[in-house]
């Protein structure tokens, strides 16, 4: 089997998490750069089996898009032209953030780290992996 990717993209950085080859676990992979996000990527899946990408859909808690979802969409429409062997696909990642802060208060990270929006942004991504491998099951 090959890896699933997800991806929490940001305006200035982007979470990544990927699951081992089994598509069993999902672990923080990198936060990048948002601006080298797309040739990071290419590199990663010529490098590595990646069956397909998860990107988080960025929705208001209403259900309305945030102001996120423009720059989303636009990384998902070059993505899909230059590699459509790697498929992309939405996922829902509201809240997501406030559940990446608060398992780092849960595994006793002090205030400092939790403080670290790389970090934030990586553990988010491995949130919105871990929700979609549920909702495959």
């Amino acid at each position: 089997m090959a890896r699933i990717l997800s991806i929490d993209y940001g305006k200035k950085r982007t979470g990544l998490a990927v699951t081992d080859p089994l598509q069993i676990i999902a672990n923080g992979l990198a936060t990048v750069s948002t601006s080298t996000l797309f040739d990071w990527l290419k590199e990663y899946v010529n490098r590595e089996q990646v069956e397909r990408i998860v990107i988080g859909e960025p929705r208001q808690p209403n259900g309305q898009p945030s102001e996120n979802l423009a720059r989303v969409q636009q990384f998902v429409n070059r993505w899909r032209k230059v590699m459509p062997q790697v498929p992309i696909e939405f996922f829902d990642e509201r809240f997501t953030s406030v559940l990446a802060h608060q398992a780092m208060i849960d595994g006793g990270l002090k205030k400092k780290d939790r403080q670290n929006k790389g970090l934030v942004d990586e553990i988010s991504a491995t949130i919105i992996l871990e929700d979609y491998l549920r909702s495959r099951r």
